[in-house]
């Protein structure tokens, strides 16, 4: 068999290991192993028969239909009149196509190159994971290798803790793994970042060696103001290269890093200070973001008196310069606490040694939204982490070391540590950075950047992409877009009309879309395509990567074989898996693992298909998914009622054309209150400060009452078929306390 983990980079340059041979693990196949049976026979069949009429209908074939139950797909694929096969490059995806092939020349060239090469990986990594995993992860280097147990799990609560441990014992550094590795390995001059900035003309790159540099020197600097491992520091930055230099600094001597999206109101940015108590904060004083300038620092000085408020000082604020957003002398300062980044970071040494951490030892905290009003904390660990976002980095993206790589996520969120910053690194990729707004000066400046830099990976959300398909196509045919090979789609399923003009206007028919599905607490990819491997179904997430055992389970947690729908679940632990959540354990467990016994629940629905394929259908519980931005419910409506004419609110999610879900508001005002449009907008606004402009609601209804059991319960199923204006499908509403109610909402929906 093949070896499973080609080298990174060239193995006379990467530090010899020791590793003792580790036992193998078996594990169960997985449930839908049979089903890519038929995958096989689509290729090799497709392979056998297409010829140079690559292009004929395959509408006959049994192993390529969907089932009746599935003619209507939950993400939105539609109904499925006939199928076709389209090959990359020479055919347009339609409505009615259902596969669409990578072409015999991708292939050819691809890191993982059909089906059965998949299956032969995929079937080692779930029999084998110890071997399949510590081979991958040899080629990283690691102080110190880890002992004869690779990993240790509990993924069932009702034998003790649930705990995840990879390579516990190793020590390593991602840092040093990221950029002192590459050098060795003779990529010092190649360029590690392009940055391009908000205006046309504002740009800036910097090779592995400058960023090296720049990184210990920050590092050196956090160092003499006392930051030691373990020690938190909250990151509220945007993407300047100054964002992935302190997350490389921070992991470099071993503090921990906690990146707040430079989005989050000051109230939302207390919170986080307030949980993990950091060191100092980095910051800077504006961000241009369009033709709109965002005062940072303001927000920062409010979120530090709110901080200090709860009993949180934070004595020393870091703070850049971004003299095209706004200069020093017209910012607010405060001497004794604020330091400008300029004056003292490049005066300390541009060597730093490295500390070297335990492989299960923090790395990041990353919060995210959840169904009640306080955030998460994520807490990812180095090791584990490490090999798996490089991993996934290089076999989802197809990655050569030729490629120039476009994520167009802010670091503030999970695609922004993993596939901005410490997947593409770990690989000795050429990575863009752009603190822009993608659609200013207008909506061709994605395209712009795509020919600047030659850029052949592009990933990207569906919000951005739905966006762009509302303005002309001119916006995207008058760029060449030449250089793109791979596109790739991240934060909620696409929908297949997305998919579809994704494919055929951007990528010009001929790059394969790799559809990752993924989460914050996975920190990587889970399932996706691996491009050149196999068919394509626009919408779907296709198959699980190495090492990770989907199953689709029934309300009572029982795993359901074939073609279904249910709730979406993971046997067994992965690499990447986070840890806990910072300070509290018990909800780790409670929200993740106690609602199916043995697995790890993620939250989101599923459907797979007769061949396999999975379908994402969204978030089960109280968690809205806008524009990828995951926003809890509960605290949108914390938001709306502590405005003072509030009395009670409720949020739902609701489709939305570009952002895919869009928040909706039922409100109930104080008694005697009229409805006003100056009070929606206050609302709103309320909102807006509070959490973030990303998280203002789209719509208020106005509600005198809203539908609740007689123990008070809040049916927020009325509310969504409200909402969506599926009037016709709101069930039995005799168990309300006052089915009247319902006629009220209804009666001001237009309000």
């Amino acid at each position: 068999m093949t070896r499973v983990a080609d080298s990174y980079l060239n193995p006379s340059a990467i530090h010899p290991l020791s590793i003792t041979t580790v036992p193998s693990r078996s594990r169960p196949r997985p449930s839908f192993f049979l089903s890519y049976s038929s995958l096989i026979r689509v290729r090799r069949c497709w392979m056998g028969s297409m010829g140079s009429e690559r292009k004929r209908s395959i509408a006959g074939s049994d192993h390529l239909r969907h089932v009746e139950s599935m003619k209507e797909l939950p993400s939105g694929a539609g109904k499925i009149p006939r199928l076709n096969a389209v090959v990359l490059g020479e055919a347009l995806a339609s409505e009615e196509d259902d596969l669409v092939v990578p072409s015999e020349d991708f292939s050819r060239q691809a890191l993982v190159s059909s089906p059965q090469q998949y299956l032969e990986m995929y079937s080692r990594s779930i029999q084998d994971p110890a071997g399949f995993w510590s081979e991958i992860a040899s080629q990283f280097y690691w102080n110190e290798t880890w002992g004869s147990e690779v990993f240790s799990e509990n993924l069932d609560y009702r034998k003790g803790a649930v705990k995840i441990e990879w390579f516990k014992g190793a020590s390593t550094n991602i840092c040093y793994n990221a950029l002192d590795r590459n050098i060795k390995a003779g990529l010092g001059d190649k360029v590690a970042i392009y940055w391009e900035g908000n205006e046309l003309g504002q740009d800036g790159q910097l090779t592995y060696n400058e960023l090296l540099e720049k990184v210990c020197q920050l590092a050196n600097y956090l160092k003499s103001v006392g930051v030691r491992k373990g020690d938190a520091v909250v990151i509220y930055l945007p993407m300047l290269m100054e964002l992935p230099i302190a997350m490389l600094a921070c992991a470099r001597i071993g503090a921990v890093h906690s990146v707040v999206f430079a989005g989050f109101s000051a109230e939302s940015l207390a919170q986080r200070i307030v949980d993990c108590k950091p060191k100092l904060v980095i910051t800077c004083n504006a961000v241009r973001r369009g033709p709109k300038t965002i005062n940072l620092k303001d927000i920062v000085d409010n979120a530090l008196v709110e901080s200090t408020k709860n009993e949180v000082p934070v004595g020393l604020c870091l703070t850049y310069e971004n003299p095209s957003a706004m200069k020093r002398e017209a910012t607010k300062w405060q001497d004794g606490r604020d330091v400008w980044w300029q004056d003292v970071v490049p005066t300390f040494p541009t060597e730093c040694p490295v500390e070297w951490v335990d492989a299960e030892d923090p790395l990041f905290l990353l919060y995210t939204s959840g169904s009640t009003g306080k955030p998460k904390g994520v807490l990812h660990t180095t090791g584990g982490y490490m090999v798996y976002t490089a991993t996934t980095f290089k076999y989802a993206f197809d990655y050569k070391p030729s490629d120039v790589y476009w994520c167009t996520a802010d670091c503030g969120w999970i695609t922004g540590h993993s596939y901005v910053s410490y997947g593409p690194l770990l690989n000795g990729a050429t990575v863009v950075v752009f603190e822009g707004a993608p659609n200013y000066p207008d909506a061709g400046r994605c395209w712009d950047i795509v020919d600047k830099y030659k850029v052949t990976i592009f990933y990207t959300a569906p919000t951005l992409v739905r966006s762009l398909m509302r303005e002309s196509s001119k916006f995207v045919t008058c760029y060449s877009r030449k250089s793109l090979r791979v596109l790739g789609s991240v934060g909620e399923p696409i929908n297949p009309s997305a998919w579809r003009w994704f494919f055929n206007v951007v990528g010009e028919s001929r790059c394969p879309i790799s559809d990752t599905w993924w989460q914050t607490e996975t920190g990587g990819f889970m399932i996706t395509p691996l491009p050149g491997a196999w068919p394509q179904k626009p919408g779907s997430a296709t198959f699980p990567f190495f090492g990770v055992q989907p199953v689709i389970v029934d309300e009572k947690g029982n795993e359901i074989e074939g073609e279904c729908s249910g709730y979406l679940c993971i046997k067994n632990s992965w690499p990447g898996a986070f840890r806990t959540l910072y300070g509290d354990h018990e909800r780790y467990e409670t929200t993740y693992f106690k609602p199916f016994a043995g697995y790890y629940f993620t939250g989101d629905g599923c459907s797979r298909d007769k061949d396999g394929y999975h379908w994402l259908t969204g978030r089960v519980d109280d968690v809205i998914n806008v524009s990828g931005h995951r926003i809890g419910t509960a605290e949108v409506e914390s938001a709306l009622v502590s405005h003072p004419q509030c009395a009670e609110a409720a949020v739902v999610a609701v489709e939305h054309e570009v952002k895919g879900q869009g928040i909706y508001a039922f409100v109930t005002l104080i008694e005697g209150v009229p409805y006003s449009e100056e009070l929606r907008k206050s609302l709103i606004l309320t909102v807006r400060n509070q959490i973030g402009a990303f998280a203002a609601p789209d719509k208020i209804h106005w509600a005198p009452g809203l539908p609740k059991t007689r123990s008070g319960k809040i049916m927020r199923r009325i509310l969504r078929k409200i909402a969506s204006g599926q009037l016709d499908e709101l069930g039995d509403t005799s168990t309300l306390a006052d089915p009247g109610v319902v006629d009220q909402l209804i009666s001001l929906s237009d309000c």
